[in-house]
This record gives structure tokens, C-alpha cells and sequence, in this order.
């Protein structure tokens, strides 16, 4: 054969060979492309799922945070009406249905309804979460927590504005609360961080979903982004019951609450209007009024003592909900409610 066919029949044959090459090669990366490009649409409705379940949780925990501050803070104007009245029994060893009601004690509740005001000052404009990591810890021990010292040596509940937002925080933050932490969620909230709060929350689990970067690699990030999403749906399921027993706990205390109004304003009558200021001149009818207004503060002061989250010990993984408290509290609240009908 003439060496000129023969030549080009090589370059015939390493065109096609170069040309297969191109191809495979296309292939390979349009695959890569394809294996990219889901896996960043995972990851997208991954975190889209997050976003929107995180804050539906949120509101509701700062919800009831907010109620049950609010609730706490109250308790100053009940102390002030009750302390008018003189020769009123000690209202100790109350026991309801098997509940077992905290005795009156006036000095605790002063403290809590001040450390409860200093923290609804400072959480005005906090970060979302913010009053929801009140709840998480359990309001009651939050408000007395809040009445430390700033670091100037200044009584925290003397200060007001900018002061005691600043000095809120920093006497709560750090984890000051770390059994539940309640004190991490004011901490943190001055950095302005939405996930702060919700990550108080859940758990240390949440920054590895919020802060993980897929990979340059295509398989690796699609399996990035499969890690991903098994770590969302385990979040979701827990904020979804997160929720669903904040609802329930917050409409338990609000039963509760607006029984209570009910009764003091009885009681604000009976001493601040009708001028009654000693027990022996009370009706019969006016004393279980005040008896049983007595009951709701106690069972308030208990219900806001209830830790809705547990802190994982490790730090790295999901918070639990504290399921059983919240039921026993729920349930002892609708026996009580029961009893006074």
C-alpha cells in the first residue's frame, strides 16, 4: 500500500479515536454537571425547608416566652393588693388534686416579677429566638436570674434603655442559664444572628446543616447534600413537635391566666376600690375569691418554671423536648382549673 493511504489511514484512525476520547469526555462531564447541579437543588430545598419550619418555631416559642414574661411580671401589682391585707392566713401547703402549689411567698414573687420586667426591657430589640430560649429554660428561673449585677457594679433592675438592654445581655449570656439555656439565647441575640435563637433551641445539629459548603466534587457533594437532607428531616420532625407542645402548653397557661384575671380583679375591687384591708371583713365568698386567687399565682409561678427544652449534653446533636413536664403541667393545670369551677 502507498505510504501516502497509509499515513492517512492512521490520522483516519486517530481522528476517531480522538473524537471517541471528546466524547466519552463530554459525557463524563455533562454527568458531573447534571450530578452538581442536583445536588444543589437538594441541598436548596433542604435548607428551604429549615428556613421556613425554624421560623414558624420560632414565633411560637417567642410567643410563649412572651406570654409567660409577661404573666411574671404582673405578679407585682397581686403582691402589692395582697400585703394590704391584714390578719390574711399564711396561704402555705396548698395541695390541689395531688399538685403541689408553691406557698405564697411575696419577697420571690417581687423578685421574679422585677427580673421578669428587666428581661421583657431587654429583649425589645433582640434577635428572633430571643424570648423563645426564655421559655426553653423556663421563664421563672430566667427572671430571677436577670436580677444580677451589671458589670459597673450597678443593680441590673435600676438600670432601663440601652443600659439594661447591654447589661441584660451580658449578665445572661455565655451561657449563664445553661441548663437550659436560656441566658445563651440573650447572649448571642446582640449579634443579630436569626439562627442564634432557633439553634438555642434545637441544638449544636443545626450548624451543620447551616454552615456546610458542598463540595467542588460532584459526587461528593451530592453525597454533602444527601447528608444534608437526612439531617433536615430529623430537625424538622423535632421542631414540628417543638411546636406542637409549645401550642399546647400555651393555651394550657392561658386557660390559666385568664382564670387568674378573673379572680384578681375580684380581689382589686374587694381591697383597692371597696377599701377592705383586713381579712375578718371579707365575705366568706370574698375569702375563697382571694384563696383561689392565691392558687392561680402559685400555679402561674409553677407552669413558667417549666423547662420546654433540654440541653444536649454533648452539644453537637438535638436537643429533647421535655415532654413529660410539659404534660404534667398541662394536666395538673386542668385538675386544678377543675377544682375551683
Amino acid at each position: 500500500m502507498p505510504l501516502p493511504f497509509i499515513i492517512g489511514g492512521l490520522a483516519v484512525a486517530a481522528g476517531v479515536t480522538g473524537v471517541g476520547t471528546g466524547i466519552h469526555g463530554g459525557v463524563k462531564m455533562k454527568e458531573a454537571n447534571d450530578t452538581m447541579k442536583k445536588a444543589q437543588e437538594i441541598q436548596k430545598e433542604a435548607v428551604r425547608r429549615f428556613e421556613t419550619k425554624n421560623k414558624s418555631t420560632t414565633e411560637m416559642m417567642d410567643s410563649l416566652g412572651t406570654l409567660e414574661l409577661e404573666i411574671l411580671s404582673g405578679f407585682e401589682k397581686f403582691s402589692d393588693t395582697i400585703e394590704k391585707i391584714q390578719n390574711r392566713p399564711d396561704f402555705k401547703n396548698i395541695n390541689v388534686e395531688g399538685t403541689k402549689i408553691p406557698e405564697y411567698e411575696p419577697e420571690e414573687l417581687k423578685k421574679v416579677s422585677t427580673g421578669a420586667g428587666v428581661l421583657l426591657g431587654g429583649i425589645g430589640g433582640a434577635a428572633a429566638g430571643t424570648a423563645g430560649g426564655f421559655a426553653a429554660a423556663g421563664a421563672t428561673t430566667s427572671a430571677v436570674m436577670a436580677l444580677g449585677t451589671a458589670s459597673t457594679g450597678t443593680a441590673i433592675s435600676s438600670l432601663s434603655g440601652v443600659a439594661l438592654t447591654n447589661a441584660t445581655l451580658a449578665a445572661l449570656g455565655g451561657g449563664s442559664l445553661a441548663a437550659g439555656g436560656g441566658g445563651m439565647a440573650v447572649g448571642t441575640a446582640v449579634l443579630g444572628g436569626a439562627t442564634l435563637g432557633v439553634g438555642l433551641l434545637v441544638g449544636g445539629i443545626i450548624f451543620n446543616v447551616t454552615g456546610n459548603k458542598l463540595s467542588d466534587k460532584a459526587d461528593e457533594a451530592l453525597k454533602q447534600a444527601e447528608r444534608t437532607e437526612r439531617e433536615v428531616d430529623k430537625i424538622y420532625n423535632y421542631l414540628f413537635t417543638l411546636t406542637e407542645e409549645a401550642r399546647r402548653f400555651k393555651e394550657s397557661l392561658e386557660k390559666v391566666e385568664k382564670k387568674y384575671e378573673e379572680l384578681y380583679r375580684g380581689l382589686d375591687y374587694c381591697v383597692n376600690f371597696a377599701g377592705k384591708t383586713n381579712w375578718y371583713d371579707f365575705s366568706d365568698q370574698e375569702k375563697k375569691n382571694t384563696e383561689n386567687c392565691v392558687l392561680m399565682v402559685g400555679l402561674l409561678y409553677k407552669m413558667c418554671k417549666t423547662k420546654i427544652v433540654n440541653k444536649d449534653s454533648d452539644g453537637d446533636g438535638l436537643n429533647s423536648i421535655n415532654q413529660k413536664e410539659i404534660h404534667d403541667s398541662i394536666d395538673n393545670s386542668r385538675e386544678v382549673l377543675k377544682s375551683i369551677a
